[in-house]
């Protein structure tokens, strides 16, 4: 009988993941007031990559290094060093106006506006190139982290 039972279990949730989409999950909707402002296009770097660890460990959870100025075009790249999972997010009320669109646009594999995807892995690295952004600060967080103090800033320089 439990051999029957386990059975019209997997069966029931079988049945529910067909008439359910197949199984695939529900893509999130995105908030357009936020990010779809205008028509943005990704544009890929044009200059340099700078480098952000993402660590947690035994001094805390943070970026290093936590604060970076780039020039406009150039791109960053956050990697996990440890204490994931880890992720890059981004405030849109902190940035220059009517950048959040273009930033958005490109964030590659985002979950949400402006958030990027969790990196799990040790050495998983992300890449935003800050083509077309306009200058100014850009105020990011890690999202599982933000309550432990793990916040940066991109200064996007002309």
């Amino acid at each position: 009988m439990l051999r029957s039972a386990g059975r019209v279990t997997t069966i029931t949730l079988l049945v529910l993941l067909v008439a359910c989409g197949g199984g695939k999950a529900a893509t999130p909707a995105r908030d357009t007031a936020v990010v779809d402002a205008g028509t943005p296009t990704t544009a890929p770097a044009t200059g340099a990559t700078h480098d952000v660890k993402m660590i947690g460990d035994a001094n805390g959870y943070r970026f290093d290094p936590a604060n970076v100025t780039i020039r406009a075009g150039d791109a960053v790249r956050w990697t996990n060093v440890s204490g994931g999972p880890h992720n890059v997010s981004f405030w849109a009320d902190s940035m220059p106006a009517g950048a959040a669109a273009q930033l958005g646009a490109q964030m590659p594999n985002t979950t949400d506006p402006l958030i990027g995807p969790l990196l799990v892995e040790p050495n998983a690295a992300y890449t935003v190139a800050f083509a077309g952004l306009a200058p100014g600060v850009y105020h990011y967080y890690c999202t599982p982290h933000l309550a432990l103090g793990m916040r940066g800033t991109i200064t996007v320089r002309p």
